[in-house]
């Protein structure tokens, strides 16, 4: 009978006890999914960390993925300048007074192609080594 009223006892304590509790609430910590913007450099920083991948094209002999070789440099170096000023010179001929000439150039490793159409001004550059090429139109005004 002891043992009775002893349980009736504590559960009725327990019973009489308020508990406390909080309401649940899921929330993304990614960004891309709607979480806290705060949270993308974090788990930038989390990604690269863990990432074992190495680029293939980077070793000591190439570094950036470029030949260590100083002439190969120089001669992408030049052609790179090549195309720019290339590009300057058409932009100013084309919107300027002057006109352009057309006919065949070759420039390094590339060889352009300036041709009028009826419309405008078709270039086509070609890469002598890859034997890639672009064509740019710029449209008269």
């Amino acid at each position: 009978m002891k043992k009775i009223i002893l349980t009736l006892f504590f559960l009725c304590a327990f019973a009489s006890v308020d508990s406390f509790g909080q309401q649940l609430r899921f929330r993304f910590t990614n960004p891309a999914f709607g979480g806290d913007t705060f949270n993308y450099q974090w788990m930038l920083n989390s990604a690269q960390a863990q990432d074992t991948f190495e680029d293939p094209r980077t070793s000591l002999n190439e570094p950036f993925g470029r030949n260590a070789d100083p002439l190969s440099n120089f001669s992408e170096d030049l052609n790179r300048q090549i195309l720019s000023r290339l590009s300057r010179e058409l932009v100013t001929r084309q919107f300027g007074e002057d006109q352009i000439n057309e006919g065949n150039y070759v420039l390094g490793d590339y060889q352009i192609n300036i041709g009028n159409t009826g419309s405008g001004l078709n270039i086509t550059i070609t890469d002598s080594r890859t034997g890639a090429s672009s064509v740019v139109e710029v449209p008269f005004f």
